[in-house]
């Protein structure tokens, strides 16, 4: 009886696992270690082929911009509370990043939606602004309120930004990407200040929407790549919480008392 059945069952390209032999992507894991910096390696293993060193700088750039926002991020709170229950580092990180969900780390996957909408009425001859005022118009339709990629509760305008598109536009002019993901989400931040007092910020979800667009990274990779980006800075406070010595840390100190609402 043929064992095809049973190989088939896990039948993988990403890969290749026999004795004395780890292929990943068809390439001999020795002769990855130590050639392939890490940004490269993900690609490689999501797209099955290498970047360009171009490529792998600004994929990089998006994983390095996204790794933390501090303990008022549900999701390092939630680390921290759960480094302090005496279970495991992996216990930690894994509540952490079970906390990104669609209100919480589903922004940029999101605002990829947004600005792959906006590029195909670009496409069949809107303006960007045109496009992206339409398109925003059918999400308010819908009931969105507040736009993904877009506005922030503490920064008027996220340090995380400039940097990012700076190096997304030197990327357009070296013909890495095309720009079309860019000008989308300009025209939203635009349209969005539009006689406004109050600045409505590009965030680091809209940030590094437009690098994982302008990379072709579909939108349920882009919260994919998030998680990763995140999981460095979850372990990081992780792992410092497990040297402060606290047991069993709640959300609010002790002192303070939940408002009783009965």
């Amino acid at each position: 009886m043929s064992d095809a059945p049973a190989a088939d069952w896990w039948g993988t390209a990403v890969s290749r696992i026999e004795p004395n032999r780890v292929e990943l992507r068809g390439i001999p894991v020795q002769d990855l270690i130590g050639s392939i910096g890490f940004g490269s390696m993900i690609w490689l293993m999501l797209r099955g082929a290498r970047p360009s060193d171009q490529q792998a700088a600004l994929l990089e750039a998006a994983l390095v911009a996204g790794v933390d926002h501090g303990p008022h991020a549900p999701s390092i709170a939630i680390a921290r509370m759960t480094a302090t229950c005496g279970v495991g580092i992996n216990n930690a990180m894994a509540s952490g990043i079970n906390a990104l969900g669609d209100s919480h780390g589903g922004a940029g996957q999101e605002c990829v939606v947004l600005l792959e909408e906006i590029h195909r009425r670009e496409v069949t001859g809107a303006a960007p602004e045109q496009a992206a005022d339409e398109v925003i118009a059918a999400w308010r339709a819908r009931g969105v309120r507040y736009l993904p990629g877009f506005g922030h509760r503490f920064h008027t305008r996220d340090p995380r930004r400039d940097p990012l598109l700076a190096l997304v536009e030197k990327a357009v002019s070296g013909g890495v990407v095309s720009g079309a993901y860019l000008r989308a989400a300009l025209a939203v931040e635009a349209t969005l200040n539009r006689d406004r007092s109050r600045p409505v910020p590009m965030n680091i979800d809209g940030a590094t929407a437009v690098i994982y667009a302008e990379l072709g990274f579909p939108a349920t990779l882009a919260r994919g790549l998030f998680v990763l980006s995140r999981s460095v800075g979850i372990l990081a406070h992780a792992w410092e919480e497990t040297g402060q010595g606290r047991r069993n840390k709640g959300p609010i100190p002790p002192a303070i008392r939940p408002t009783y609402l009965g």
